[in-house]
């Protein structure tokens, strides 16, 4: 590994106290910094055997994006090989690049992989985001373009999981020219919110609505007034604890790795932070984590010819068949769907083997 990270303005550039909040006084109670972020994740980064560059890239606006780049040098290439399309990874929410550590090295054996943060999660800026769905959206989207003329890619194989997977469609619907194939990961925010049923009644039509019981909407309706991480920013001091205690599977997934906390610490450490990308899924999410604006609505504006492929954990809560209705809205010819057994959410993680050999013939295909 051979980093060469830019130097970064001060820490507190991507860690502002809320000071307009109540809340202000908690960081001081939190064991949390975006040092500490940073010390966790140059633990996990440092498993990476090709080469690799970090560096924050800073866009029009002066935020600035948080970006791995890799590649394998030991692979020799005749002068007259082009180089290969790179494939950009985007995370999903509450992550961070931390998370593909799995899947790094081998992804980059035969062309340079780019993975980032967020804008508004993990190291990358922490701006404020609008309360409207489409704006946010758009926040997210242009962030992305601009990253990409700042990295000076013409063309990329855009990889998303989950959130990353839906921002990810709205960006190769935007910037068709610049996607030569979108793999989408379990992604969130394709399907439309579930419609109350309806029977027919000695001619009249009786509604039969979805039977979620009462303390779902109770508890549904209380979370929807606070950011969806806010609980383990609450915890203060407990925090990590909470992590490992509802998120033991991120511990177990990588476990083979690192035989301590250094993934849960890590999951901790990008989600304790002032929250800003957190605020801008509220902004996109209804109740029960449906999308205000649902992606199905809008695959027919992807370019027909856009070869697209979504993969899917055979055990993930996400429904596959989503994947299926997108296959038929845009012609079966140039969607796939695929599903990964054994495999839950973060499929990345679950079955990373499979996964990887799964993008990588992804990737063979375009170049």
């Amino acid at each position: 590994m051979d980093p060469a990270p830019v130097p970064a303005p001060p820490i507190q550039n991507d860690c502002e106290a809320e000071s307009s909040s109540i809340w202000s006084w908690l960081p001081s109670w939190r064991p949390t910094s975006m040092s500490l972020l940073k010390t966790t994740e140059s633990k996990i980064l440092a498993c990476i055997k090709n080469d690799l560059w970090a560096r924050f890239v800073t866009l029009q606006n002066q935020d600035r994006i948080w970006t791995l780049s890799l590649t394998n040098k030991g692979t020799p290439k005749s002068a007259e090989q082009a180089p290969k399309t790179p494939l950009v990874m985007v995370h999903g929410f509450g992550g961070g690049v931390g998370l593909w550590i799995r899947n790094l090295d081998a992804l980059s054996r035969s062309r340079t992989v780019y993975a980032f943060d967020l804008l508004g999660f993990g190291r990358s800026s922490r701006p404020h985001f609008p309360s409207d769905a489409a704006k946010a959206e758009e926040q997210f989207v242009n962030s992305i373009e601009q990253w990409r003329q700042a990295v000076g890619l013409e063309t990329m194989i855009l990889l998303g999981h989950s959130l990353g997977g839906y921002l990810a469609t709205s960006y190769a619907i935007q910037h068709p020219s610049r996607v030569s194939h979108l793999i989408l990961v379990d992604p969130w925010g394709f399907p439309e919110r579930s419609k109350p049923e309806v029977e027919q009644s000695q001619g009249a039509e009786v509604v039969k609505r979805p039977s979620i019981p009462r303390w779902v909407k109770a508890i549904a309706s209380v979370v929807s007034l606070f950011n969806p991480l806010a609980v383990i920013r609450a915890a203060g001091p407990w925090g990590p604890g909470l992590v490992n205690r509802f998120r033991p599977d991120f511990k177990r997934k990588f476990e083979d790795l690192f035989d301590d906390d250094t993934m849960t610490q890590y999951i901790y450490h990008c989600n304790a932070q002032t929250p800003s990308g957190e605020v801008g899924f509220r902004a996109m999410s209804e109740t029960l984590g449906w999308a205000k604006r649902p992606m199905l609505q809008r695959v027919h504006l992807l370019p027909p010819s856009m070869p697209v492929t979504m993969l899917f954990g055979a055990r993930s809560w996400v429904d596959s068949s989503s994947g299926n209705r997108a296959a038929e809205i845009r012609g079966k010819a140039h969607t796939k769907v695929l599903l990964i057994n054994e495999a839950s959410h973060h499929v990345y993680a679950d079955q990373p083997d499979d996964f990887n050999r799964e993008v990588e013939n992804i990737c063979k295909s375009v170049d």
